[in-house]
């Protein structure tokens, strides 16, 4: 069974057998077993705990009162023996929880990183501002193996302590009781106090992160357009906000662990004043003053560590509740049998694709009622004035945006009857700013797949013409992008834009989408973009290219024009061109699906005004 397939809950809805998505909570469900164990450990060190304040009154109770150097050493023996148990049970504890919590990452790190990628998505329905999946999951595998967990697997054996107390005087048990409750009653007040400010402090840092990212991602503008200080003053204020927020909880928390701390050593003393009053009185003896001491210590000694890690809770309590939040908000996916892989057959009917509504208003729609369809082989050149609705087709016909409604079918069935990764592989697509992993670049041509055979990735950079380029970087195909050594000089936007074409072609895929792939190109890019077109169509591929300059339509033979989002085109490019021309020069062509009132003209919207300024 695959790893997936371990991890998901399998349920029945209408008598279709879908496979639930949340990854985490199983993660968090299989912990049962550690944890469970954690807390046997757990039992068995509280009792061992014991081990001071029972020496102590076997020394005064029979050692002193003996005067026998023998008994004093075996106890002192057995108290070695019993403290090494207590040093192996507490390893053992700390280790499975440490392990634990990396079989948490092991399980969900995969599936967090997937929702995180889906995060970038523009129609991700799971991304909100808060919601960092990687993050979260570092704070609560963080959270299960630091000290905050210890103290509450400690918490519940407080009552063992409490009655060895009340059985050496119930006066001395009553005093730790009501230590306890006064210092339940500090944690209760630290988690009111700290609570909004904590998730508000989470929010913020958040806001910043995000900021500095993006700046950083940014930096070219900001520094050619004298940025820096005005961008600087807006990260210092985000980053001031956040660190006000984190300062204002943990100001009342820091007040409240001090106080605890505090009160608890005023306790010991106050057992110690009571425990010596009790011998006066005759009621106890010698030995139970410090035993009684060491045992309220350690009775209180849980609720003071969960005072002192009350931040740390908030947050690890925090990111799970977000987490579960991000798992939850996925959709319940069907499982898919085994297709044949799509030939590139492709229709699409009804395709509609609203923008983000305004309060009040009616949302805008992007796409509307788009139709059309295209056989193996063909070639479809889309064009259309800016804002017309290029790249959201793009997006919707390669699976990574959601449409409104309508569909789009590859060989006849809807997208989301592949699984992804099956389908991904016979999908081509290249945005309109590729953006390169850090890695190779036989890496980023193969798509980061390790069984990729050389000879395709030699094959992808040879059609799109950069196979020299990158015989001529530092290390070839071992060059690195994005850092390391090996590290590759700076490329050119047309040279980005072709490793990017090359990803995209890699394995000859049965759908490409190129969405304004010559915007950085020369002539010689140009040409090795329409020789990739052709090659691809000869090879039975579907190519759809989104272009706003005309010699990115060379090697297609189908055009669309998108007019406000809508199609006002669609059919054959030379009749299309031909019926663009004045009307007494050539016979109007009826072959092509157009809306009432005026068409826009195909060299008015791909022609003049997008030409490339001569060198």
């Amino acid at each position: 069974m695959s790893f997936e397939g371990l991890l998901m809950s399998r349920t029945q809805k209408a008598g279709q057998q879908t496979v639930s998505p949340n990854v985490y909570r199983g993660a968090i469900l299989s912990l049962r077993p550690a944890l469970a164990t954690v807390l046997t450990f757990s039992a068995l060190i509280n009792v061992l705990m014991l081990t001071g304040s029972i020496y102590m009154l076997q020394i005064y109770g029979r050692v002193l009162a003996s005067g026998s150097v023998a008994t004093l050493l075996g106890l002192f023996g057995i108290v070695v023996v019993l403290y090494a148990f207590l040093a192996v049970y507490d390893f053992l504890r700390s280790r499975l929880l440490s392990r634990a919590s990396l079989n948490l990452d092991n399980m969900a790190g995969q599936a967090a990183f997937g929702a995180w990628l889906r995060s970038g998505l523009p129609d991700d329905k799971t991304a909100t501002e808060e919601a960092q999946p990687l993050r979260d999951l570092d704070a609560v595998r963080g959270f299960l193996s630091g000290p905050a967990v210890t103290a509450m697997f400690d918490l519940p054996f407080v009552p063992l302590f409490l009655l060895v107390l009340f059985v050496i005087h119930p006066w001395l048990g009553m005093m730790t009781v009501a230590g306890a409750a006064i210092g339940g009653v500090i944690a209760l007040i630290n988690r009111a106090v700290t609570q909004s400010a904590i998730n508000k402090s989470a929010a913020l840092d958040g806001a910043d992160r995000s900021f500095a990212d993006q700046g950083r991602r940014s930096a070219e503008a900001i520094v050619a357009m004298g940025m820096q200080d005005a961008v600087t003053a807006r990260w210092r204020d985000l980053h001031d906000r956040a660190l006000a927020s984190g300062q204002n909880g943990s100001d009342p928390s820091e007040i409240l662990a001090a106080a605890s701390r505090a009160f608890r050593m005023l306790l010991q003393s106050a057992m110690l004043t009571l425990g010596a009053f009790l011998v006066l009185r005759g009621e106890i003896s010698p030995g139970m003053i410090i035993a009684s001491s060491i045992l309220s210590g350690r009775a209180l000694a849980p609720i003071d560590q969960l005072i002192g890690q009350w931040r740390a809770i908030g947050r690890g309590i925090a990111a799970h509740r977000r987490l579960e939040a991000v798992f939850e908000a996925v959709p319940e996916v069907t499982e898919r049998i085994e297709l044949p892989s799509p030939t590139g057959q492709i229709s699409v009917s009804g395709l509609t694709k609203l923008g983000p509504a305004r309060p009040g208003t009616e949302p805008i729609k992007i796409l509307s009622g788009i139709e059309f369809s295209l056989e193996p082989g063909d070639g479809l050149g889309v064009i259309g004035n800016s804002a017309s609705g290029k790249s959201t087709l793009a997006r919707l016909l390669v699976g990574a945006g959601q449409a409104d409604a309508g569909e789009i079918r590859l060989d006849g069935a809807t997208m989301d009857q592949w699984s992804p990764a099956r389908l991904g592989r016979r999908i081509g697509y290249l945005p309109q700013s590729p953006e390169m992993l850090p890695g190779t670049i036989r890496e980023t041509i193969s798509r980061f797949d390790p069984n990729a055979a050389d000879a395709d990735v030699i094959a992808a950079a040879q059609l799109t013409g950069v196979h020299e380029m990158i015989l001529g970087l530092p290390h070839g195909y071992a060059t690195r992008l994005g850092g390391g050594a090996g590290e590759a000089p700076p490329l050119s936007g047309g040279q980005m834009q072709r490793l990017g074409l090359a990803r995209a072609v890699f394995g000859m895929p049965a759908l490409v989408v190129l969405d304004e792939p010559n915007s950085n190109l020369d002539i010689a890019g140009d040409e090795a973009l329409t020789h990739v077109i052709k090659t691809l169509r000869a090879a039975n591929s579907v190519v759809i290219v989104m272009a706003h300059r005309p010699s990115a339509l060379a090697g297609v033979n189908k055009l669309m024009i998108l007019d406000a989002g809508k199609i006002a085109l669609f059919g054959d490019k030379e009749a299309a061109l031909a019926e663009d021309k004045p009307a007494d020069s050539q016979p109007k062509v009826a072959a092509f699906a157009k809306p009432s009132g005026r068409r826009p003209s195909v060299a008015r919207m791909a022609g003049p005004n997008r030409t490339r300024r001569s060198a």
